[in-house]
């Protein structure tokens, strides 16, 4: 049985670098006024603690942020009062983070109270994922199954999504819109 959600959920994605991330935070400047940036991306080299400093110069004053590795159906499921919509930017980020850090059976409860999670929450939310199954197949079981997990999480993320933007070379184009949803 499907949930009627007053609130809408966007799903953003496309490859590396296709503009993704900075389609879908113009998105929610233009819709929120009062937006969270949940990240799910850690300072785990000091390439990646240079990227996470430049997004948070970049995002401003207007935004908060939460940063969260793994769970993130409980940021989700308690977002600060004074917040009116949610960017989470990665999912694909955060399914690595899973994979690595609890491995592979952790990955559908994980998955289970994020789409839980999404099916309850009060405000709308702007998802951003990577799509990885478009190249290469992986030369080794652990980016095979990571490619796997991403692919599914997608599908499912786009089936209770109100609105599925794929991002090329920084053109955004709507591949679902629910009726009655902007």
């Amino acid at each position: 049985m499907k949930i009627k959600r007053k609130y809408r959920i966007t799903l953003v994605f496309g490859g590396a670098r296709s503009g993704k991330s900075s389609y879908a935070g113009r998105m929610a400047e233009s819709s929120f006024k009062h937006p969270l940036f949940l990240a799910t991306a850690e300072p785990i080299d000091p390439e990646m603690a240079g990227r996470i400093a430049r997004h948070r110069t970049a995002r401003g004053p207007k935004w908060s942020c939460i940063e969260e590795p793994l769970d993130i159906a409980g940021v989700i499921a308690n977002v600060p009062a004074d917040r009116d919509g949610i960017l989470l930017d990665c999912v694909t980020v955060w399914l690595s983070n899973v994979l690595i850090k609890e491995g592979p059976k952790s990955i559908n409860r994980r998955k289970n109270d994020f789409i839980a999670a999404l099916q309850k929450v009060k405000r709308n939310v702007i998802i951003v994922s990577n799509e990885v199954g478009m190249g290469i197949v992986p030369d080794n079981e652990l980016g095979r199954d990571f490619r796997d997990y991403a692919g599914w999480l997608n599908q499912e993320l786009a089936g209770i999504a109100d609105k599925v933007v794929f991002v090329i070379a920084g053109i955004p184009m709507v591949i679902k819109r629910k009726k009655g949803k902007r």
